[in-house]
């Protein structure tokens, strides 16, 4: 491909609306281009990296038995009625009726629509298992698109569902899809790790998050340094020591002290001189089962997640100042569990371990210092609410736990028969027995994981693409493309390294070499072969983009040069 023919608009300027990285560079190398919020268009450069993406994940889904389809992205009404979603997934799913006033929406996924196919056309044991997959555009209305392909409103995914006889054969169907999903990432050459996740909007009992590992990421994990235990922070089990045993009669009395206008752990903490973790965080939330006060340690961050699913609740919020006052009786900052009533109280079990502690007194402008278990209050209900820290051992092996960020690119569910149930998908056993089908959900996002990769893999020079996904291999400049000998020494290096399997853009521009190496740095081509002046001498230079390595070569080993930098 000659770059006077392709179409590369480049820009030197970051863009002012690009917010991180990806977003930065993909807008500046001319992949892609913004049509409205959150729409882009990918350009030929981008559409040549995406292909590459979607190439890899249809071989490795094609190789775990998956069977390919594609399936319509506008969506009626009743099928999500069915299944109970139509109003439970909120404004993102865009609703709008057709010339007839019958209600559509455009498919942020697609579990309706596969269980529908598979509910009309499976009726026994025999037809199943089954996996099918499919790549197209999505389209979820986000209150705030933002940083480019990573958050967009439309954006091309790869989502596959499955469909088993018994939990066996879903356990063993998700196990195949969770490797595939694993040799993905590793193919596009990516720095990865599979966490335990909740399962969010599309329900199940089990699921997996694969992130890519960057500092940009919306993510935290908390990762063992001494086994393979990844887990979101969401989800991550935190292993509490047993409470001291302390005598109470051994502590001073508790005692009231005036802290006014101290309402944060932070201004408690440099008031009374007390470090956070001897401090009682009580916060309020409220739930569709009523008021409920969580308890944990002044250094530590309530799960609201952790503590939903404990509660049993649908619904949980942290409540308004208002409601704090109806609920606890005092503002908020000053509430503690001394003399709260009406309220059901949850504590961490790390609070347990708090003896001669600080807590709002549930008096404005007061807190209480002294307090201890048994004593001065009832020990109460306790359960894990908290998010894990560095400082926690790791739950699987005790090793110890690192927070990293990261950045979602797929996701695994085990579904169960939260579908099936719904639409009446069933099939016949041996027995003749009637049973629901037994599903899972599989999605990868396609540009979300380009993108990611980006935010993996650059530097202050551009992009520094991994090769599996860079739109080209290599990259040829010749500097004096006025001169017959460079054009034709630069056009045998094109064809040689064409037939030998490579995709190679020829940069033939009558440009000043500068311009042409920063081109080339920030589209991130893995290899810049350059002909410069030792040209007559048959000899030219070879740079590895990742490494800045550089080589002299003579011409007739550039190839054997080239593959050994690209196949390693």
């Amino acid at each position: 491909m000659r770059y006077s023919r392709f179409f590369l608009p480049t820009v030197k300027e970051i863009p002012a609306d690009a917010e991180v990285i990806s977003h930065q560079l993909m807008l500046r190398a001319g992949m892609i281009r913004r049509l409205a919020s959150g729409l882009y268009t990918h350009l030929p450069l981008g559409l040549r990296s995406l292909r590459k993406v979607e190439s890899i994940i249809r071989e490795e889904m094609d190789a775990a038995g998956a069977l390919e389809l594609l399936m319509p992205m506008v969506q009626p009404a009743e099928l999500w009625q069915e299944s109970g979603r139509w109003e439970k997934y909120g404004r993102e799913l865009l609703r709008f009726t057709d010339r007839h006033d019958r209600p559509f929406c455009l498919g942020p996924t697609h579990e309706e629509v596969i269980t529908d196919l598979v509910r009309r056309e499976v009726r026994s044991y025999r037809d199943l298992p089954l996996v099918f997959y499919q790549i197209q555009t999505k389209f979820r209305d986000e209150i705030r698109p933002r940083f480019g392909l990573m958050r967009a409103r439309e954006f091309l995914m790869k989502d596959a569902y499955s469909f088993d006889v018994d939990d066996e054969g879903l356990d063993r169907t998700y196990r195949a899809m969770y490797d595939a999903y694993c040799r993905i990432f590793e193919r596009c050459g990516l720095d990865y790790r599979p966490v335990e996740a909740d399962t969010g909007t599309i329900g199940g009992h089990a699921s997996h998050e694969f992130m890519v590992l960057a500092e940009t990421g919306e993510d935290s994990i908390a990762c063992c340094t001494a086994c393979s235990y990844a887990s979101n922070v969401e989800l991550a089990q935190v292993v509490s020591s047993p409470p001291p045993l302390v005598s109470p009669e051994s502590r001073e009395e508790a005692r009231k002290v005036s802290t006014p206008g101290k309402r944060s752990i932070e201004e408690v903490s440099g008031f009374l001189g007390i470090p956070p973790d001897r401090i009682v965080k009580t916060l309020v939330f409220a739930t569709d089962k009523g008021p409920v006060a969580a308890l944990v340690r002044g250094d530590h961050e309530i799960n609201e997640i952790k503590l939903g699913r404990f509660l049993g609740v649908e619904e949980i919020r942290l409540a308004s100042d208002e409601e704090v006052r109806l609920a606890a009786k005092v503002s908020p900052g000053f509430v503690g569990p001394v003399g709260l009533s009406g309220v059901r109280i949850v504590a961490d079990p790390a609070v347990l371990s708090m003896d001669g502690f600080t807590a709002g007194a549930g008096e404005e402008d007061y807190h209480i210092v002294g307090l201890v278990w048994g004593r001065d209050l009832p020990v109460p209900e306790t359960a894990d609410i908290r998010n894990i820290t560095v400082h926690d051992p790791c739950p699987r092996c005790g090793g110890r736990i690192e927070i990293r960020r990261g950045i979602e690119v797929g996701h695994v569910f085990k579904l169960g028969t939260a579908y099936s149930e719904a639409l009446g998908a069933r099939f016949l056993d041996e027995n003749g027995t009637e049973k629901p089908i037994i599903m899972g959900c599989y999605g990868i996002g396609v540009g979300r994981t380009l993108a990611a990769a980006i935010e993996q893999n650059h530097d202050a020079n551009g992009i520094v693409f991994p090769r599996p996904i860079a739109p080209f291999d290599v990259i040829v400049c010749p500097l004096k493309t006025e001169d017959p000998a460079y054009i034709h020494a630069a056009d045998d290096l094109l064809h040689a390294l064409t037939r030998a399997g490579f995709q190679v853009l020829l940069d033939d521009r009558d440009l000043r070499p500068g311009v042409k190496f920063k081109d080339a740095d920030l589209i991130g081509v893995p290899v810049r072969v350059t002909l410069g002046k030792l040209l007559a001498d048959g000899i030219v230079e070879i740079r590895e983009r990742r490494s800045g390595e550089v080589v002299m070569c003579p011409m007739v080993e550039v190839l054997e040069r080239v593959s050994s930098l690209l196949v390693r």
